[in-house]
């Protein structure tokens, strides 16, 4: 499934693009402009000359140019003509922002959208979506403008959404958290192209480490559990699955027309495909963000090295609750603790039984000695660092220390709770590639997205 010319086109044209501000047409031109696009953009709009200082043109048939991508932005029932003009200009895919389709009782309109698609073999996105954006080349067609929403920064995050609200709000978190993302997909109508196509090409995607998505309804079980199996042999899938109440699933079958079925089925097929189910917002990216950022464990024994006592018996608990193990440290490495401790390089109250209590007032140098010998030891698969940098002994060489701990290979987690201070020492610390959480709960989720997939990876051989 190679959908490139999707993603990556030379050309776009935006039909229904308008000078008026608020409207849909004004807002994606906004977006292709500011994102630093450095493909070709013609508006197609039938009343004006120009739009947004470009040329535009009274339709996609009077652009003297190749097409690769139409992005439709006018009233639905017009939208069938339109792509069977962009089927006669050789168009390859479109993006239909225009709702009044399946989801409003419309079937027939899609139906005949579908028919002209394939047709002229056009692969279309939507309708009734938000639009598609590459954050790689700066490839935006969404219709929320940049001063309202956000675009984070390029890294390894693909998301696909079957709403275009919630998928907004995701971009505009992960550009606030500085999550990196590589591909963002409002999913819409699913009237031709699926999340089961998506996901087949985001498989091949070398910009995309952690396939994301929220669902309310896949469009084709057999096709999604085939493409979902295919895919998490490669790299991980996260899924936030809507509608799994009676309540939420009538209420996704109004809001994108599909059928959120069974949850108990859906629950299953990810377990069998390998695909880790979120339950939040939190939760999906809380997956994601230590997937992109580290190896999957290669089992489920939980070291913890912590300056705050409270917080390392809370993320015990945590991890246990997950079904996840808390590492029981060998012989030699309680041995390696108690000759620090008898030279004085560590302080004689602490405890070493794991949870890994180097107490209130370590340094830097005291974590180093405690994450090493944590590292070392063979019946440790994850390590879970928190720091409470509220403590005025902890200093800015942590940074650097936790980062030349990747050389052992292992996975880290680490959890810097608090305010403004931590928050800048987080974003330091994620640039040598340890993913850094808020809280106890978001480092809890982190270790067991980790254990999971690398579970799954080894039972896959």
């Amino acid at each position: 499934m190679n959908l490139d010319f999707l993603f990556y086109p030379r050309s776009v044209a935006v039909i229904g693009a308008s000078n008026k501000e608020g409207k849909i047409g004004n807002a994606i031109m906004k977006s292709l402009i500011k994102s630093g696009f450095k493909g070709k953009i013609y508006p197609v709009n039938v009343k004006e000359a120009e739009v947004m200082g470009l040329k535009a043109y009274r339709s996609v048939l009077e652009i003297p140019e190749e097409v690769d991508v139409a992005v439709i932005a006018i009233p639905g029932k017009f939208a069938p003509q339109v792509l069977e003009e962009c089927g006669q200009k050789g168009v390859k895919g479109a993006v239909v922002i225009s709702a009044g389709f399946k989801e409003a009782g419309n079937v027939e309109l899609e139906e005949k959208l579908v028919e002209v698609a394939r047709k002229w073999g056009i692969r279309v996105v939507g309708p009734n979506c938000l639009g598609i954006t590459n954050i790689e080349n700066g490839f935006d067609c969404t219709f929320n403008p940049p001063e309202r929403q956000a675009r984070p920064e390029f890294g390894g995050i693909a998301f696909m959404s079957q709403s275009g609200a919630f998928g907004a709000a995701i971009l505009d978190w992960a550009a606030r958290h500085e999550v990196g993302m590589s591909k963002f997909i409002s999913l819409g109508n699913m009237a031709d192209l699926d999340e089961s196509d998506f996901m087949e090409y985001l498989k091949d995607d070398k910009a995309t480490k952690v396939i994301t998505a929220y669902l309310e309804g896949v469009k084709d079980g057999r096709k999604f559990l085939k493409a979902a199996r295919d895919t998490t042999k490669k790299k991980p899938v996260v899924i936030l699955k809507s509608g799994r109440t009676e309540a939420g699933a009538k209420a996704a079958a109004s809001h994108t027309g599909s059928l959120a079925g069974s949850y108990a089925i859906y629950k299953a097929a990810f377990e069998q495909t390998g695909v880790l189910e979120a339950k939040s917002m939190r939760q999906l990216f809380n997956y994601a963000k230590a997937l992109a950022m580290q190896k999957p464990a290669k089992g489920d024994r939980i070291a913890i090295v912590t300056n705050g006592g409270g917080a390392g018996v809370m993320m015990s608990d945590g991890i246990l609750e997950a079904g996840l193990k808390m590492a029981e440290l060998s012989e030699e490495t309680k041995e390696k603790f108690a000759r620090a401790i008898e030279e004085g390089k560590l302080p004689e109250h602490m405890s070493y039984k794991n949870p890994i209590d180097i107490i209130g007032d370590a340094p830097s140098s005291r974590y180093e000695i405690a994450m090493r010998y944590a590292l070392e030891d063979e019946n440790v698969d994850v390590l879970a660092v928190i720091a409470l940098f509220q403590s005025p002994a902890l200093d800015e060489g942590i940074v650097e220390k936790v980062g030349e701990m990747q050389k052992y290979g292992k996975p880290i987690v680490f959890v810097a709770p608090g305010g403004e201070f931590p928050e800048k020492m987080a974003r330091r610390i994620e640039k040598t590639g340890v993913p850094v959480f808020e809280t106890v709960e978001d480092g809890v989720d982190a270790v067991y997205a980790l254990v999971k997939y690398g579970q799954y990876l080894r039972e896959m051989l």
